[in-house]
């Protein structure tokens, strides 16, 4: 049974940083895209940030370029977020997902994280 199982959310100030992670199992994810997604509360779950199966490749959503980074170590079936200027338009639920291709909506993804809770203050 494939699980992701998400950690490293919190509370922050604005202008800090967090990172998230992602632990995969159930089977050999070092051939799938992983990405993250977010739903703040009232909203719809977008993009976050993907990452190809070689770690060689990743997209952003413009909202989070430049201050997000998503890494993954294969070797653990670890996907991470790292997170910098946090704002408080970030706070939201995060959700790490696995698929394939670099797709930026949810239908791309087969499997789905249950979410960490990240909240930035003011």
């Amino acid at each position: 049974q494939v699980q992701l199982v998400e950690s490293g959310g919190g509370l922050v100030q604005a202008g800090g940083s967090l990172r998230l992670s992602c632990a995969a199992s159930g089977r050999t994810f070092s051939r799938d895209t992983m990405a993250w997604f977010r739903q703040a509360t009232g909203k719809d779950r977008e993009f976050v940030a993907a990452i190809t199966w070689s770690g060689m490749n990743s997209v952003y959503a413009d909202s989070v370029k430049g201050r997000f980074t998503i890494s993954r170590n294969n070797a653990k079936d670890t996907v991470y977020l790292q997170m910098n200027s946090l704002k408080p338009e970030d706070t939201a639920v995060y959700y790490c997902a696995v698929g394939l291709g670099m797709g930026r909506t949810q239908i791309d993804y087969v499997y789905w994280g249950q979410g960490t809770q990240v909240t930035v203050s003011s």
